[in-house]
């Protein structure tokens, strides 16, 4: 990308949006100016531009939260960026995966909610969210007497029992139940096992980049050989 392409503002900066490469859910805003972004294409890390600070800051150089480039593109008119990165970790200084958690109004008319963008869109995000509230309570103070807590704390065991039990009553169901039946199980089994991988510290991006890399894959090729041994 041609620096001349973007059109700087006053400032000498442009606003810079960054995507979770996995799930495209929206992670940040903030700033580059040319130094930032000539950090970003060198060096692979997102670096931007700290107004307050008036100088170069590279996306976790404190918290070990880097954002790794994936892709860069500028929107029709060159004056704002669209990054797409994987982040290592938590975006958001207050701990969230995204720093757009806050709903702006309970009451927002349908008309100004987001659409589903399926599966790759926003609305994947919420798997996101739902790990952080996990990761919450696995951390959080012993004396947390909540429903995912108890799991945590009695480990494996109890977790795979949920897993096994679960996955049955979805089996239950798949071939004639109801619709909102099967949708319901499916949700009870893919949130057991979303406590399973926060036990584990596994974060659901490993899971999204292992549907990208299989995507496109024959599912015989992928049985012959492709899958990790």
């Amino acid at each position: 990308m041609s620096q001349l392409e973007i059109k700087w503002d006053e400032r000498g900066l442009v606003p810079a949006i960054v995507q979770d490469q996995s799930s495209q859910a929206v992670l940040m805003l903030a700033w580059m100016n040319r130094e930032a972004l000539d950090a970003t294409l060198r060096t692979g890390i997102v670096h931007f531009y700290s107004r307050s600070r008036q100088s170069l800051w590279k996306k976790g150089e404190s918290s070990g939260n880097t954002l790794e480039l994936c892709e860069m593109r500028t929107d029709c008119d060159s004056d704002a960026i669209l990054i797409s990165a994987r982040p290592a970790g938590p975006t958001c200084h207050t701990g969230a995966r995204s720093c757009f958690y806050k709903q702006v109004a309970a009451d927002t008319p349908p008309a100004l909610q987001a659409e589903d963008d399926g599966p790759d869109g926003a609305k994947a995000a919420i798997v996101d969210r739902l790990y952080e509230v996990l990761c919450a309570r696995r951390d959080g103070s012993a004396a947390d007497t909540s429903y995912t807590r108890s799991l945590l704390d009695k480990g494996f065991p109890k977790i795979e029992a949920k897993i096994h039990e679960e996955s049955g009553e979805l089996l239950e169901v798949l071939a004639s139940g109801e619709e909102a039946k099967v949708v319901h199980e499916t949700a009870d089994l893919f949130f057991h096992v979303l406590v399973g991988w926060c036990a584990r510290g596994l974060a659901p991006e490993l899971l999204w980049a292992e549907f990208e890399r299989r995507f496109g894959v024959g599912g015989h090729v992928e049985k012959a050989g492709r899958a990790p041994k």
